[in-house]
């Protein structure tokens, strides 16, 4: 009898595929403020969450609250920060995106207003504002397409801190081993071209080759669902 694939796996749920999220240490959002109020705080400690490869802060602000937030480079313990519409436009501040000028580099911007930001939160990356309207904000996001966003979305000034991350190679497999445990995710993977037809879609043939297209329907059955999955185009782009 041959394996169910990854993917069927994953989809049953199990502690093997579950993200180990009590190790995690907060929510990492915005700080809750009263509307036009500007909210002032100082960096008390710099952090690690395992949850993610860009550092954290502990932020304490004036109305006695602390509060874990997303580093951006350049903030330090002893840093004055502050969040509001009436913020000082430097690396670590926060306001909302139509208070930002055109051409600052933003990040962790949030979808909707105070919902504690969605967008451009992995480490190293950054957005741009680029235009102002009367009822929106265009963003350059880090895929360089163009995202409209309503001016009273809060944004990080900056880049989120931790860049350069992908550039150092793991070296060897034990690291990448215990990164991918942290992360919930399954390592070493086998290629599906490697496994039998029995164990994947993919498997078998006189040499390792899908035997098939690779492109499948969005409402394939999960034993089938491998591949590019409703892809838009195919072939090589010209």
């Amino acid at each position: 009898m041959g394996k169910r694939i990854i993917a069927q796996r994953r989809g049953k749920g199990s502690p093997t595929f579950r993200a180990p999220s009590h190790k995690f240490k907060a929510e990492l959002m915005h700080p809750v403020t009263v509307a036009g109020v500007t909210l002032n705080g100082t960096v008390i400690d710099v952090e690690h969450d395992p949850a993610r490869a860009a550092p954290i802060v502990k932020v304490f602000f004036d109305n006695g609250v602390s509060q874990l937030l997303i580093a951006c480079e350049g903030m330090s313990v002893g840093q004055a920060v502050a969040c509001g519409p009436e913020a000082e436009i430097k690396a670590g501040n926060i306001l909302p995106i139509g208070k930002i000028p055109e051409g600052v580099l933003v990040c962790n911007i949030e979808g909707k207003p105070n919902d504690g930001g969605k967008f451009t939160r992995s480490s190293g990356t950054y957005a741009t504002v680029v235009a102002h309207e009367e009822n929106r904000t265009s963003v350059q996001m880090p895929s360089g397409v163009l995202k409209w966003f309503n001016p009273e979305c809060r944004a990080l000034i900056g880049v989120i801190a931790g860049g350069g991350r992908v550039e150092k190679p793991f070296l060897k497999a034990g690291k990448k081993f215990h990164k991918m445990k942290v992360r919930a995710k399954r390592f070493p993977r086998v290629r599906g071209v490697a496994m039998n037809p029995r164990d994947h879609p993919f498997g078998g043939g006189n040499r390792q080759h899908p035997t098939r297209s690779t492109t499948v329907s969005r409402n394939a059955p999960p034993g089938a669902k491998v591949g590019h999955i409703a892809a838009r185009r195919t072939g090589k782009k010209r």
